[in-house]
């Protein structure tokens, strides 16, 4: 399968990471912008960039997905399926409807529980003891699409936040490999 990756944070190096080691071809990497951080406000690029580059693939960061630029970008790398991870922004119809096999979305949560920003976050403060992943077909809004596979992963009692990062972060690795798998399948 021909695979365009959009993620941004760590969360998303893992998946990337999966994919690449996987019998799919990953043809280009969609990423945010560089950031300033710290006192000096240097710019610092996403972890996703940094490992694709480590990895030697495309790495393109457009400011916006809404215009004539990303356009042509899509057609010139014609992905197959568009898989998406913590990227940070809603893609706009033009971009959900372009691959042949849509686009798939890797999400911190059961769905539909949790659906938006910070599922993880908000799983741990309502005091949950079971959250997972899903892997879904991305729609016109936030976390609408339709379910394709879900995992469950118990939140263990002195749980923190970067405990249940890394585990759902090597479980959606997991999951978008065998989705993209199921789908090849038909």
């Amino acid at each position: 399968m021909k695979i365009l990756f959009m993620g941004t944070p760590d969360f998303a190096v893992f998946s990337l990471r999966s994919l690449l080691e996987s019998n799919h071809e990953i043809l280009a990497v969609i990423t945010q912008p560089d950031k300033p951080k710290g006192r000096g406000y240097a710019l610092l690029p996403p972890p996703v960039k940094s490992f694709a580059i480590e990895k030697g693939l495309p790495v393109y960061q457009p400011s916006t997905l809404r215009d004539e630029a990303f356009a042509k970008l899509l057609a010139e790398i014609d992905p197959e399926v568009i898989v998406v991870v913590a990227f940070g922004k809603i893609l706009p119809v033009s971009v959900l409807d372009y691959p042949k096999y849509g686009c798939i979305n890797v999400h911190g949560s059961l769905l539909p529980e949790y659906r938006g920003a910070a599922p993880m976050q908000r799983a741990i403060i309502d005091g949950k003891t079971v959250t997972g992943i899903t892997t879904m077909y991305m729609a016109d809004g936030i976390d609408t699409g339709d379910m394709l596979l879900k995992t469950e992963v118990e939140i263990l009692p002195n749980d923190n936040f970067e405990d249940i990062h890394d585990r759902l972060s090597a479980v959606g690795a997991e999951l978008i490999v065998s989705t993209i798998k199921k789908l090849t399948e038909g």
